[in-house]
């Protein structure tokens, strides 16, 4: 168990630096944007510092939410802070829709009516953007694992990634035939682009928020395995949720076949939390051993 931990615990780590190393990236590019938009006059161009002014934000959002996932468990919050990292996950997918929303409304008034665009400069800046988001990308998804935080991060670099293709379609539409209004239609393709990769952002933290079984794991399956093992007679209130994106948790009643002395019942409990942690990586399980099925009477009270 000690070493699953430890894995745990390197991971996290590498997920923390790589979250630096992509917030740093990203921070000083930002500025370069700003800057080309604001001299070019490419709404693309904004429209993507926008999109990157969430990608610093969201990569703050999950360096912090990543920091507080590493807090140990206290009397009040019995299970750490493992939560947070979900929290962190939903408040970028959340971030990017409002981005959405202000790259749809300047979008539309610059289609009705362009304005000129100096091409050139907005390529140079949108092929330097391009390499900073797929550098940041790659550099993320190394350290992904399955956590939705992480995610959340690379979606929102894989996101800028494809922005950044956009503009430059917009920069040599504007270079090549002098077409001005590729440039905001550019920004509705980067907004659907971003919409279209945080729906299933959003879909699965909902998920876990609502303590929905984990993804990757089969209720019916896990439920199969647990009545296969010796001594066990039948599975019952079987309920499995995810305490962070990638911490699943598990609590069962599991009604043993012969009566066994307490300690014999015990030895019998970590034998299953063994088999459920090597065949479904689930370390937070809570069995309750029975000599016989409980019985639900109509106040909820068990005999």
């Amino acid at each position: 168990m000690t070493d699953v931990h430890d894995h745990g615990a390197d991971l996290r780590g590498a997920q923390r630096r790589a979250l630096w190393i992509a917030l740093a990236i990203n921070g000083v590019y930002l500025g370069v944007e700003i800057i080309g938009g604001i001299a070019f006059n490419s709404l693309a161009l904004l429209a993507d510092a926008g999109h990157m002014v969430s990608d610093v934000a969201g990569l703050a959002i999950a360096l912090v939410a990543q920091g507080l996932l590493s807090r140990p468990s206290s009397a009040r919050h019995t299970y750490g802070l493992q939560r947070a990292e979900v929290l962190g996950a939903l408040a970028n997918a959340i971030t990017l829709v409002a981005v959405v929303g202000w790259i749809f409304f300047e979008a539309a008034g610059r289609l009705f009516d362009p304005e000129p665009v100096e091409g050139s400069g907005l390529l140079i800046v949108a092929v330097l953007g391009l390499v900073v988001n797929v550098v940041s990308a790659i550099i993320l998804a190394r350290a992904q694992g399955r956590s939705l935080n992480m995610r959340g991060a690379v979606l929102h670099m894989a996101s800028d990634a494809a922005g950044s293709v956009a503009v430059i379609v917009a920069a040599v539409a504007v270079i090549g035939w002098g077409a001005t209004w590729v440039d905001p239609l550019a920004s509705f393709a980067i907004g659907f682009l971003i919409l279209g990769a945080t729906w299933g952002l959003l879909r699965d933290t909902v998920h876990v928020l609502m303590e929905g079984a984990p993804k990757d794991l089969d209720a019916v399956e896990v439920e199969e395995v647990l009545n296969s093992q010796p001594g066990v007679g039948s599975v019952h209130h079987l309920h499995m949720w995810n305490l962070a994106s990638d911490t699943p948790a598990l609590s069962a009643h599991v009604v043993l076949d012969e009566d066994e002395t307490l300690h014999e019942a015990q030895i019998r409990g970590d034998e299953i939390k063994a088999v459920l942690h090597k065949q479904f990586g689930i370390e937070h399980s809570t069995l309750e051993l029975e000599c016989h099925p409980c019985v639900e009477v109509p106040s909820g009270r068990k005999h």
